[in-house]
């Protein structure tokens, strides 16, 4: 049904030549931690310590650490915590509740994130690639190629930036705390795979080895890699799948999301289903809504029936995007009676769907639209 595993497309591989931002403890398990400082001449209980002024207080000033010896102070913090990216720029939206920032990784290499605050919660959108290399026409990343994978920590960071700003009460609304995170933002997670779960498990494990979140507030995005999907639900950690669909059919999906001329509608969804099947979470199936291309409501009701044709259990959910227009892309955001229509279709066959609450339309929300004015 799908290829082996080990015989993974190029498109997976890692790119080659560059060179690697510089080690840092959120890319390693306690073990890997003791071992960077043991191996640097330093004493390998102090990674628990450089740890919990990480993950646990969110310290990121060396003169804060005061349980670290003076004299050895800014060698552990260099070695465990060194520099991973720079805030270039930081956009707000929605009274200051939506935070967009462009970050400036260690090579110069540009990539965004996105701080959200809802009632009751928040959520951060993280990259997992600088640029993309799925080449989907309408997205803003994908116009860009890809430039690198980030690391682990580069991920984390992301995150733990977000955390701190949260806690600190610098974004609207008070003092707070990351409840969220969705690999949504640029570059295809499952493309990146060992940093991506690597990140998952340092989100997921308990303070302070971790950041201590619960594996069902993280959602990991795909535009259908299938054979990562089949690994992700052996990895045992129940987070949150997202298939990005966009197409029910093969005809408009191969040129919508071109790695479907590899893996087709039909698998890419039977994948979707093995990971609902297997870790009991129900997958989202994410749908950008493009006026005239993707929206018409035959296509509604083809969707349903693929979804339909898996189990008699609510194992799917659809999440409908109202587009975020690109300047001077051919695709637009589907009329509003659109995406009624689309989502009363889908209701009348029984898929849960609702349309997603757009985010930040002033300030280029959409994924490399920031990075690509830079």
């Amino acid at each position: 049904m799908t290829e082996p595993i080990k015989t993974l497309p190029l498109v997976f591989d890692e790119p080659r030549g560059r060179k690697k931002p510089p080690p840092h403890l959120a890319d390693y398990d306690e073990t890997g931690r003791k071992k960077l400082l043991t191996d640097a001449g330093l004493p390998g209980f102090r990674a628990k310590q450089l740890s919990t002024h990480y993950f646990a207080r969110l310290v990121d000033d060396p003169a804060a650490m005061t349980d670290l010896p003076a004299a050895q102070r800014d060698e552990l913090v260099s070695t465990l915590l060194p520099s991973l990216m720079t805030p270039l720029r930081k956009l707000e939206a929605d009274k200051g509740t939506t935070v967009k920032t462009l970050w400036k990784l260690f090579d110069g290499a540009l990539v965004e994130s996105v701080l959200m605050r809802y009632p009751g919660r928040s959520t951060v959108c993280v990259s997992s690639q600088a640029g993309c290399g799925m080449a989907c026409p309408f997205c803003a990343t994908g116009a860009g190629g890809l430039q690198r994978n980030m690391s682990t920590a580069e991920i984390v960071e992301q995150v733990v930036a977000a955390s701190r700003s949260l806690a600190r009460g610098e974004v609207a609304g008070g003092e707070g705390r990351v409840n969220n995170v969705v690999f949504m933002g640029m570059g295809e997670p499952m493309a990146n795979y060992k940093a991506m779960i690597g990140a998952v498990r340092r989100l997921t494990d308990p303070a302070p080895a971790g950041l201590g979140m619960s594996a069902r507030g993280i959602t990991v995005s795909t535009v259908g890699l299938v054979p990562r999907m089949l690994q992700l639900a052996d990895e045992g950690i129940p987070v949150t799948l997202a298939l990005s669909l966009h197409a029910p059919d093969d005809e408009l999906r191969n040129e919508l999301v071109p790695i479907n001329t590899r893996f087709s509608v039909a698998e890419t969804v039977d994948a979707a289903w093995n990971y609902a099947r297997t870790t009991k979470r129900r997958v989202s199936i994410e749908y950008a809504m493009m006026r005239d291309i993707n929206d018409q409501a035959w296509r509604a009701d083809l969707l349903g029936d693929v979804l339909n044709s898996y189990g008699d259990w609510a194992w799917v959910h659809v999440n409908l995007i109202p587009l975020n227009e690109v300047p001077g892309s051919q695709f637009t955001r589907s009329r509003d009676e659109d995406m009624d229509e689309f989502v009363r279709r889908l209701e009348a066959k029984g898929i849960p769907t609702t349309v997603r609450d757009t985010r930040g339309n002033e300030i280029d929300a959409a994924c490399g639209q920031l990075a690509a004015t830079e």
